[in-house]
Parts: C-alpha cells; structure tokens; sequence
C-alpha cells in the first residue's frame, strides 16, 4: 500500500509520535510510505532510514507561536503567520492534489495537517486523522472563528479519525478511540543512562523539558535545582548550567530513552513527551498552561485517570521536590501496535468498498 504520511510541523512530538506509527505499518509487507514535513525532517531520516521510506519536504502547517522568551501563544504573531500560510491554501491543496495522483497514493495518514484532507478528497484518497486535537479546534480563542473556516471544512473531510488519548474533538470521520503510544524504549539503554548519570544508587533522576520550538525561556533561578537527592536531565534548549544538571546533547534522537529512566518527568504537557512517560511508568508533573486549549484536555484526562500533577509555571519557579512527586505512576499500554493494525484493516475496508463502487 502507497501511503502519504503529513506530519505536522510544530515540533518534535508529531514527528516523534508518527514515527513509532510508521515503523510498525512497515512491517505489513509491500508497505511505502512517503513522509511530507519539513521541521525536523532530519531527525526522521535518522530514525527511519530503511526501505520503504521517502521524504518529501513540505510545509504542513504553521503550528503555533508563541512569545519570546515564554510559554504562552503571541496571538498577533500567530494571527500574522496563520494569514501568510493561508493566503496560498488553494494553491497548496492543488500541488497535494497533483502529488497523491502522480504517486498514486492508496492512502492518506495525518498528524494533523489539515491540508492533506482537503487533498485526499478532491483526489478520491482515503484519508485518516491521527491525533488528540486539530488545528481548528487549537486555534480557537487565538485565532477569529470566521478565518478558520478552511480549517474546519478540511477536518470534515477527513474519512476516519484515529482519536488518541485527552481529545475533545468534534465528530471528524469515523471515530475510533485509543489511547497513549510512543517509539518503544531498550531497557539495556535505559540501564546505561542510569549507570552514566547516578551518581549514587538512590539518587533520583528528572527529566526536564519545556520542548524543542521553546527558546529563551529563563529557568537559571529556579530553587528546582538544588532539590536534595536529585539529578536532574534537561533537554539541549534548556540554558542551566548547574551541578546537578546534565543536558541531553542535540544530536540525541532517542530523548524517550531518557525520559524512561527518570524517576519524574516535568514537562508541558505535549502529548508526545505525555504519552513515552505515561508508556515508560514515570510519574508527571505537568506545567498547566491555561491558554493551550490542547494541553487543558490532555492535564484534565491524565488527572481523571490520576496520571498526573499539575502547577503552574509562577509555582514551578518557587518549587523544590519531595517524595509526594514520585507517586503519580499507573502504567499504560504502548497501543501503537493496535493503532497500526487498525489504520491497516480501515484503509482497505475502504478501498475494497471504493473498488465495488467502480
């Protein structure tokens, strides 16, 4: 089957969370799959550098924007980049148009790009949203109901709608409801990182991560650090230099490794980084931004199912740990084996269906 995968180009967790998906759709024989996405397209070409892959770089969306120095969406900033982007939608569905006909795709995956829908219909492809929200119901409040009409028309036309773990979407397609997934991590390497970075036995290991598209953002002062008994990992954007501080390296692209054999994980609460803790076993501490309508569904479903912790980040800048963080572990299965499955067995209902039609 010839699949057209759109990744959204908002930072690592779509790319990293797509991943996991294409490495086992790979493994149904007679499987292509071209990737269209741009933002970290090198990091996907280290990871899946096998047969059966291509990559076609494409601006998938814009994502968000947010201010400097800081956690929180720039709405004027937003607004600017949203109106650019679309001031060419027509001219980008026709180029995606004219690419799945001349690929002959059989099958259209996106996490969550709206422009690959509006595609896929006026092609005749099957497509599939896989996600725990869209663009249009993102924007909302950021962005004028009326200007995101487009969005919403190319959500509609989507065929089925892989709702992943903390949606609250509208009925997009044929809705099927799984929960949290993420690439599988080593345990030798998980050992590895425990024998590097402990430097006694019961010191206790944070991975801290604000995410990859989050620069500037000051942490230096934070009494976080000195919290006793802890070590603490941080990703590469992180600026700290402190004693008890290790930040991954950049050209790490295996950072679920790290976040698997922490003993707590404080992070915002983007899916992809919720989703390897929660498959990892480690506890969350998530930052509650309280204009990210995206992260209020994610915090309300990991509380419901007591997941997680949640301050905000004025109390995260006064706060020291304690053993009370180290409690919020209930494991989950990986179901990314299951969500494969199920794209597969859907796309060729579909086309057999489509096939009768003819």
């Amino acid at each position: 089957m010839r699949i057209a995968y759109y990744i959204s180009d908002y930072g690592f967790g779509h790319a990293s969370r797509s991943a996991a998906v294409i490495e086992e759709l790979l493994l149904y024989k007679g499987t292509e799959i071209t990737i269209c996405h741009s933002f970290v397209l090198s990091f996907l070409k280290e990871i899946l550098c096998g047969s059966g892959v291509r990559f076609r770089e494409l601006q998938t969306d814009i994502g968000y924007v947010l201010k400097p120095h800081s956690l929180e969406p720039d709405v004027p900033a937003l607004y600017k980049a949203y109106s650019i982007f679309m001031n060419r939608w027509e001219e980008r569905v026709k180029e995606e148009v004219r690419f799945l006909k001349e690929e002959q795709i059989e099958l259209v995956l996106s996490d969550i790009s709206p422009i690959a829908f509006a595609a896929a219909a006026k092609a005749g492809v099957c497509s599939a949203g896989l996600s725990n929200f869209t663009w249009y119901t993102a924007y909302q409040g950021l962005i004028l109901e009326r200007d995101l009409h487009p969005l919403k028309q190319a959500y509609e036309k989507m065929d089925f709608f892989f709702v992943l773990a903390g949606s609250s979407e509208p009925e997009w397609g044929r809705q099927l409801d799984f929960g949290f997934f993420s690439r599988a991590h080593q345990q030798e390497r998980v050992d590895q990182i425990h024998e590097h970075l402990k430097r006694i036995p019961s010191e206790k290991l944070i991975f801290f991560g604000l995410g990859m598209k989050i620069d500037g953002v000051d942490v230096r002062d934070f009494p976080l650090w000195d919290s006793p008994g802890c070590r603490f990992i941080v990703s590469s954007n992180v600026e700290i230099h402190h004693p008890n501080v290790w930040r991954i390296p950049e050209w790490e692209n295996d950072v679920h490794h790290y976040i698997a054999a922490a003993d707590l994980a404080i992070t915002k609460a983007g899916w992809g980084t919720v989703a390897e803790a929660v498959c990892g076993r480690t506890p969350l501490l998530v930052i509650d931004r309280k204009s990210m309508k995206e992260d209020q569904n994610t915090i309300r479903y990991l509380k419901e199912k007591g997941l997680c912790r949640a301050m905000s980040w004025s109390e995260l800048s006064t706060f020291t740990l304690s053993e009370r963080d180290f409690t919020y572990a209930a494991k989950r299965p990986n179901e990314g084996k299951q969500l494969a499955a199920a794209i597969w067995k859907a796309a060729n209902q579909f086309n057999r269906k489509e096939v009768g039609k003819r």
